[in-house]
C-alpha cells in the first residue's frame, strides 16, 4: 500500500506538538502580562513572554527547514 504524502512523520509529529504547546504557553504569557499589576511581576512577565516568542519563533524556523528538506527531490 502507498504511503499517503499528507502523513506526517515522527519528527513533524512532535515539531506539531511543540509548536501548538508554545502557542498556548504564549497566550497564558500574553494574559498573564495584561493581568499583574505589580512592577516585579510585571517584568517577570515581560520576560516570560520574550523566552515563549524566542522559543515560538525557533520552532517556527525548525519547520520551515524541515519542510524545504522535505520539498527537495530525493538524491538531491
Amino acid at each position: 500500500m502507498k504511503k499517503l504524502e499528507n502523513s506526517l512523520t515522527r519528527e513533524e509529529e512532535i515539531l506539531r506538538d511543540e509548536l501548538l504547546k508554545t502557542k498556548l504557553a504564549l497566550e497564558s504569557a500574553y494574559s498573564n502580562f495584561e493581568n499583574v499589576l505589580d512592577p516585579d511581576l510585571i517584568d517577570c512577565s515581560i520576560y516570560e513572554l520574550n523566552a515563549v516568542q524566542k522559543r515560538y519563533k525557533f520552532l517556527l524556523k525548525q519547520a520551515k527547514e524541515l519542510d524545504s528538506k522535505k520539498e527537495q527531490p530525493q538524491g538531491a
